[in-house]
């Protein structure tokens, strides 16, 4: 059976149309399988280029000069983003500081737009910046935060939400895919339900841009906040985006008024007016150099285009699926991510009451690096752009062995 798998893994790396994007990657000399891609991205040579570019060429050679196409930075990749993996149509994204302050400022400005609701509502099991920072608000401004108790390892329902709706919501914070399990929600469908109530829908797209095609305009999602150096590969600390649907800019305020989101910038004014459009959401001085990482970054990404990147990622969570019930269930692994395509994002969890252990384990035996979340799991993320089918073979069989030696 080992061999007849390997030779269908073999078949599958020489048919892979996205196989030949794994030589845009800087690869490490000491063979590192990486299986973490939905948490921190490799290194392509496209953003090295463009960091090195940036320093000798621009910020070496233009000096101040620069600036006169560097401001244009934040909104020029945030209408790449929104055309190219975001469903949205331009000047409604911008890239900018990180998905913490973006989150802060967006659900700040959505209160703006209704003032007279107290209750701000999250699900229980999200990501602990979602909670933190709603729990900051709530406590600044005298509101009501409401957890929602929802099943981990499954998509939110419209039942889940039930018990916590009625006419005070304010806001609803939910990440398209758990960061956990990697269970999928439906954020049209999650829209439209947070909107029979008035209420308006902050996604959080960290762990699903870049892993699988999104529609923010057709789904009619108010606002969105995400990372870039997860799946997009824009290297540690690369500014973070936010969407903010068209229909509403005019009419909010977002809470941190610096000088990059002013309407007459290089006027020095003595007050005050925020511009229009999406750039009253910047704050202030843009990090020029990681923003030219990203282009560069987001250029391999577009090359690749959504739905083969996909495709593959389905392919690959799929096959990891099968090696899991061959291979791990036997070992009392269980399964925490969903097994239905339709409801995951771009990784797997596999829960084991020693999983932290074989983590470090996988690495310091196997080379093979992936990522311990608690309660007692390996997030096992293969990143389409650069991860072989056989290092998704070779992963499974390496935790296997752990676990059985």
């Amino acid at each position: 059976m080992v061999a007849e798998v390997r030779q269908r893994i073999d078949q599958l790396d020489q048919s892979d149309e996205l196989g030949e994007f794994r030589g845009r990657f800087v690869s490490d000399a000491s063979g590192i399988n990486y299986l973490d891609g939905n948490s921190l991205g490799r290194l392509s040579h496209d953003a090295r280029a463009a960091i090195l570019a940036a320093i000798d060429d621009e910020w070496g050679e233009e000096l101040i000069r620069g600036w006169e196409h560097w401001t244009e930075l934040s909104s020029q990749l945030g209408d790449v983003l929104g055309s190219e993996l975001l469903g949205a149509a331009p000047g409604q994204v911008v890239v900018s500081d990180s998905t913490s302050v973006n989150l802060y400022k967006t659900i700040l400005a959505a209160l703006s737009l209704v003032p007279n609701r107290r209750a701000l509502l999250v699900d229980a099991n999200d990501f602990p910046t979602d909670r933190y920072i709603l729990e900051g608000i709530a406590a600044a401004h005298g509101l009501e935060l409401r957890l929602m108790a929802t099943a981990m390892n499954d998509p939110i329902s419209v039942d889940d939400f039930a018990p916590y709706l009625d006419d005070d919501v304010a806001l609803v914070v939910v990440s398209q895919v758990n960061y956990r399990s990697g269970a999928l929600n439906d954020l049209a469908r999650i829209a439209y339900t947070v909107h029979s109530v008035g209420g308006m829908l902050v996604a959080d797209l960290s762990h699903s841009v870049g892993a699988i095609p999104i529609a923010l305009d057709d789904g009619d999602v108010d606002f969105a906040v995400g990372c870039t150096y997860k799946y997009l590969n824009g290297g540690p600390g690369s500014p973070a985006f936010l969407y903010a649907r068209a229909r509403l800019q005019s009419e909010l305020t977002q809470p941190i008024w610096g000088w990059f989101s002013a309407a007459d910038q290089f006027q020095m004014g003595p007050r005050y007016e925020p511009a229009p459009g999406i750039a009253r959401f910047l704050v202030g001085t843009p990090p020029v150099l990681q923003l030219q990482a990203l282009k560069g970054a987001l250029g391999v990404v577009c090359d690749a285009g959504i739905e083969r990147l996909r495709s593959k990622s389905i392919a690959q969570t799929q096959l990891a699926l099968e090696l899991f019930d061959a291979y791990l269930a036997p070992e009392g692994f269980r399964l925490a991510s969903p097994r239905e395509v339709a409801q995951r994002g771009g990784h797997l969890t596999f829960e084991h009451p020693d999983a932290l252990a074989f983590s470090h384990s996988l690495f310091v035996d196997h080379r093979v690096l992936v990522d311990y979340r608690v309660p007692e799991r390996i997030r096992f993320a293969p990143s389409p752009l650069y991860t072989s089918f056989a290092q998704v073979y070779e992963g499974v069989m390496a935790l296997r062995e752990v676990a059985t030696r």
